[in-house]
């Protein structure tokens, strides 16, 4: 009789263990799935298209707070471009008619360009929206988790495990769910520290745009669309790690040891989250920005 009823208790022990764990890890690897869609989504998002009201915002302020001063900064750089190229032939004795109509047209290109400042920007990121989108559509293809096929191999693996392995493992799928939810939210928050800088970057885009008709000052420009390409790029590299990470995680076997394919994840994702942080000085280095 006490026989039965031990056996009873340990069957719902195990049942209710083995329900567990099957219920965390099923979540942890769906999770996985969701991350990577999401994050295509957000890094493939254009300034105006990821929050319309902040973009509303920080092109308000560029135009009635920045402008005047990239008017001032225009004027000065022309007036410099001037007289620069009338002292270098031979202290004005030797003047073309053709130099006036090279500066008029150079003048012209420069107005321009500080005109239609957040145009040019935000082609630049209609660029990396392209790229990343394309990048994520083959990502998502190839790297998405077979769930179904996981639960299958850990409902088999825990047949043969006791009460008291399958209470260790419960405790830590619990523990480790729990860390990547918090990696989950680190995440995000570097997803979002992306778009704040962008937002700023763009914020004073019309200043180095003056400086571009140039020479001299015309690095500060260049370097400023170095700097575009980069932030624009990012997003690809954000996508090359999570789909390196989806790869990693995909190819842990659970029927061989779960302990170990339970850390395998965790680690796995501590690692995504430090490779998302190198992105930026990656990208930057890439294309010479400083």
């Amino acid at each position: 009789m006490f026989d039965n009823i031990f056996e009873a208790i340990e069957q719902w022990m195990r049942e209710l263990l083995s329900g567990m764990i099957s219920s965390n890890l099923s979540t942890m690897f769906t999770d996985v799935n969701e991350k990577t869609g999401e994050i295509a989504a957000q890094v493939g998002q254009t300034p105006q298209g990821w929050n319309g009201n902040i973009f509303s915002l920080i092109r308000n302020l560029s135009d009635s707070v920045i402008m005047p001063i990239a008017g001032m900064v225009i004027t000065f750089v022309l007036c410099y471009e001037l007289i620069t190229m009338l002292t270098e032939k031979n202290n004005m004795h030797e003047i073309d008619t053709w130099m006036f109509f090279k500066y008029f047209f150079k003048m012209w290109v420069a107005v321009y360009l500080v005109g239609h400042t957040f145009e040019i920007t935000m082609a630049v990121f209609d660029v990396g929206q392209y790229v990343v989108s394309a990048a994520g559509g083959a990502i998502s293809g190839q790297t998405s988790i077979n769930v179904d096929s996981l639960i299958t191999q850990m409902d088999a693996a825990m047949v043969s495990m006791g009460i008291g392995e399958l209470a260790v493992l419960a405790l830590e799928t619990m523990l480790v769910s729990l860390g990547m939810k918090i990696m989950s939210v680190i995440i995000t928050v570097i997803l979002f520290v992306r778009m704040i800088e962008i937002y700023l970057y763009t914020s004073v885009a019309p200043i180095p745009f003056a400086t571009l008709s140039n020479r001299e000052w015309g690095q500060v420009g260049n370097n400023y669309f170095r700097g575009l390409f980069a932030l624009g790029f990012q997003g690809f590299f954000m996508m090359i790690c999570i789909g390196i990470y989806s790869v990693l995680v995909s190819s842990i076997q659970i029927s061989g040891d779960m302990h170990s394919a339970l850390f395998g994840v965790a680690a796995y994702t501590v690692v995504l989250c430090f490779g998302l942080t190198k992105t930026g000085g990656l990208s930057k280095a890439i294309f010479g920005a400083h």
